[in-house]
């Protein structure tokens, strides 16, 4: 920690002390807050990036500063995400005694972690600072924003409609503040080192920073989401729900499908299905084309992500003549994984990469090795009418999450008819370098104290503790 700390110019590590001194300074202040209070100051945020000018405006900015995505998506995720967070967390009790056990003579009390160090990728410059704001506030914490240089001016229109709601309420605007322009990466490594908790959201350099700042920390891992499409799959409705799923956003979402895997009894009516719902197979010297201006030395270029169907194709010189209109979305065939083939990771551009399996059994061992190269532990897609498969998948393959017959980038982060909490950072447990594997929710903000009272003695004989074990392995 010593050397990363060195590392800062001085100034640097002064300047972001004095907003760390001021978020504890508000935070002091705001613990003193009721339940009531708190639920005002969450809705406060909800209304600043809900309300329909201010969402508007927010996602107009976030496409202009980061040329990521498009309005009309942004615009709905700002509200949907935010509104199923404001369903999750009402009526949720977030100070002093939340829950009594007299079983087990424990009461646990919430208490506030402090300040948050919120890290914010440029993919989603509004709501996901809207969703870490609003978890840290309604567990009593102060927050401080670390957006990446492109979400910088979204993060702090956001700040401004979130501050003009707070005077309203009569709350300290320093409870949520951002890092000061330029964003750096010292000052964000500064504020990591100074907040008494980090929620890191965004490129894995970030999250790998925030692991080793010497502050606890909560990051997420890569996403490269695949689809497994079985022969017993509705495949209109498949389709129908991958292509929702793939053009969102222009997949900026990190829980867009990367690539869809179909078995071969359904292979060719699938593509079909896909082709009807506006993708268009690309043929070998397009998919060429494609990769060579997608991805520079075996990483991601600028010229395709969050970019629509038809942006992308003109900068690859793709014809599109032949069409009666634009695709929604691209798709390549692909039988390899790793870094020579680039496809089988994570595009975050309406690309699908489309491999061909004998059965189920070999989808589940493509799957394995396409998160063996990039997003294990993140989560898988099924569109089958065969249960038992989803639990299948559960139990074998690096996934936290497995979703089934649904859109998957709307379903992963929790959505209206499934019961996910509503989260933009998905933990991806030990497989993707993660501490949890849940959606991040509430209670990642929170410390619980326990007090604990006696009960009556429960302790067990030897004997019965072993009787089982003894009689089946030490029998005479």
């Amino acid at each position: 920690m010593d050397t990363i700390h060195s590392s800062h110019p001085e100034h640097i590590t002064q300047a972001v002390a004095l907003v760390v001194e001021r978020a504890r300074a508000a935070q002091k202040q705001f613990s003193a807050f009721d339940q009531q209070r708190i639920d005002d100051a969450v809705l406060a945020v909800g209304w600043a990036i809900m309300e329909p000018e201010r969402n508007r405006l927010l996602a107009e900015k976030a496409v202009d500063d980061t040329g990521l995505g498009n309005v009309p998506d942004k615009i709905r995720k700002n509200h949907r995400k935010t509104l199923g967070l404001l369903r999750d967390l009402e009526g949720v009790t977030t100070t002093g005694v939340i829950h009594t056990d007299p079983d087990t003579g424990i009461t646990q009390i919430a208490r506030p972690v402090g300040v948050v160090a919120a890290i914010t990728p440029s993919t989603n410059p509004g709501a996901t600072p809207a969703n870490k704001i609003i978890n840290a506030i309604k567990c009593g914490n102060a927050v401080i924003l670390a957006p990446s240089p492109k979400g910088a001016g979204t993060s702090s229109l956001l700040l401004q409609f979130i501050h003009d709601e707070f005077d309203r309420i009569g709350v300290p605007r320093d409870l949520v503040q951002i890092l000061p322009e330029p964003i750096s990466k010292a000052a964000t490594a500064a504020l990591m080192q100074q907040a008494d908790l980090v929620v890191a959201t965004g490129s894995q350099s970030n999250v790998r920073m925030a692991h080793t700042s010497g502050t606890p920390a909560f990051g997420v891992g890569a996403g490269n989401v695949t689809s497994i499409v079985d022969e017993s799959a509705d495949l209109p409705k498949a389709a129908s729900l991958i292509r929702q799923s793939k053009t969102f956003d222009n997949a900026t979402s990190c829980s867009s499908e990367n690539s869809v895997i179909i078995v071969a009894p359904v292979y060719d009516a699938m593509l079909q299905a896909l082709e009807k719902e506006g993708g268009m197979m690309l043929v070998a010297d397009d998919k060429q084309r494609l990769q060579d201006v997608m991805w520079h030395e075996g990483k991601l270029t600028p010229v395709a992500s969050g970019k629509s169907a038809a942006h992308i194709m003109q900068a690859a010189k793709i014809d599109i003549t032949t069409n009666a209109s634009a695709p929604a979305y691209l798709m390549v065939q692909e039988d390899g994984f790793g870094r020579d083939h680039p496809f089988s990771g994570e595009k975050l551009a309406p690309v699908l990469t489309v491999y061909k399996a004998k059965d189920f059994e070999d989808a589940k061992r493509i799957a394995s090795e396409i998160y063996g190269y990039m997003g294990a532990g993140h989560s898988i897609g099924l569109h089958t009418a065969k249960p038992d498969r989803a639990r299948d998948l559960g139990m074998t393959l690096p996934v936290s999450r497995v979703i089934v017959n649904q859109a998957h980038c709307f379903a992963t982060g929790g959505n209206f008819d499934n019961g996910l909490p509503f989260s933009l950072s998905m933990g991806c447990g030990t497989w993707g370098g993660n501490s949890f594997s849940d959606n991040m929710h509430y209670r990642h903000y929170l410390n619980i104290t326990r007090v604990v009272q006696t009960i009556p003695a429960r302790e067990p004989q030897v004997d019965t503790i072993f009787a089982d074990y003894l009689g089946r392995f030490h029998h005479a």
